[in-house]
């Protein structure tokens, strides 16, 4: 099973995107993502933004993972 975290986007540079995964800050690719932007929610997998999702999808996956661990 593959398993993907959601993250809000910080900053954008060069198909680079830096992330704010719950407080820890990562820098993953963007080079899949078009139209990517601070603010934006993605979902993050291997170090690499694989969808952007909305504002309530950010919070069930939390509310998914929290309720697992």
């Amino acid at each position: 099973m593959c398993v993907g975290l959601s993250a809000k986007v910080v900053k954008i540079s060069d198909g680079t995107a830096v992330v704010d995964a719950g407080g820890a800050k990562r820098e993953v690719s963007a080079q899949l993502l078009e139209d990517l932007e601070p603010g934006d929610y993605v979902m993050v997998h291997a170090g690499v933004a694989i969808a952007k999702i909305t504002d309530d999808d950010e919070e069930e996956t939390d509310q998914l993972m929290e309720e697992l661990l």
